[in-house]
């Protein structure tokens, strides 16, 4: 399956405009044979937008503008994925993605459950689980977003359901591009997986983005990789690949869970005590 990112400079606080940029990215997209666009985090209204805005511009997961993206996705035939400010039912704001079918149709949202700094704590309650894996034309897909990708149980738990492909829309900033260039091909590795990382480009506000879109196979090589400014990039999947991949590593079946139980149980977690 062939599969696109757009990483671009979503503008802040301008709903109908990117929606816009969405419908121009999904056409140019599915004319060249992608079955799925990422877009970056947040790229319905901006990230750095600070609580007010996202409040003023935040929608239910079936609101308005997510019914225009429907429209968009079933009238090009192709799936999207797209980060927007949720207001749950609860009335607190989520910092959220949806993935909808190239039907239409919606198929998962998800919410951050790792929350970065205080530009997103101030904004925005933390999500409370990990989405479940969706089937997408034979490719199954886990999605995370921005800051969650960095915690390495995030990603196994998806590797353990079966993921074939997370897909990561994000906002990583200058000075952090060790997250996209180390971390993320990593992640890709040790679960032996394909990973789409879509960030945003330039500057909003007083956050400059850095970047360096990209997939990454299973063996840790980049697919594609984005350079600093507005681009579009494509790969291809091929579960033939992942499958050789996981036998010549089998990183996911030689695991030994009973050891790891200090990894959720804070209390026997070998790091407290007295501090010696």
């Amino acid at each position: 399956m062939r599969i696109s990112i757009y990483q671009g400079p979503a503008e802040a606080g301008t709903v109908a405009r990117n929606l816009d940029l969405l419908k121009a990215r999904a056409s140019e997209a599915a004319s060249v044979g992608a079955r799925l666009l990422i877009c970056p985090e947040m790229f319905l209204t901006g990230y750095n937008i600070g609580p007010a805005t996202a409040a003023r511009l935040a929608e239910a997961s079936d609101g308005r503008s997510l019914a225009r993206a429907a429209r968009i996705a079933q009238d090009f035939g192709i799936a999207l994925l797209l980060g927007y400010p949720e207001r749950g039912g609860d009335g607190a704001i989520y910092n959220a993605v949806r993935l909808i079918g190239r039907e239409g149709r919606s198929l998962a949202n998800y919410r951050k459950c790792h929350l970065f700094d205080d530009l997103d704590r101030d904004t925005f309650r933390a999500g409370e689980s990990l989405t479940a894996v969706i089937e997408l034309e034979g490719i199954r897909v886990g999605l995370l977003i921005c800051y969650d990708v960095e915690f390495p149980e995030s990603v196994r738990l998806l590797a353990l359901a079966g993921a074939d492909l997370v897909a990561v829309p994000t906002a990583l900033m200058e000075t952090f591009e060790v997250v996209a260039r180390t971390l993320v091909p990593a992640r890709a590795v040790e679960n032996q997986m394909y990973l789409a990382y879509a960030n945003r480009c330039g500057r909003e506000g007083d956050v400059r983005y850095c970047g360096l879109s990209c997939v990454v196979g299973p063996d840790g090589t980049d697919l594609v990789r984005a350079g600093r400014g507005e681009d579009l990039v494509f790969a291809d999947l091929d579960l033939d690949r992942l499958r050789a991949d996981r036998t010549r590593s089998p990183y996911l079946r030689d695991r030994r869970p009973e050891l790891y139980a200090p990894l959720a149980d804070a209390v026997r977690a070998p790091w407290k005590g007295d501090g010696a």
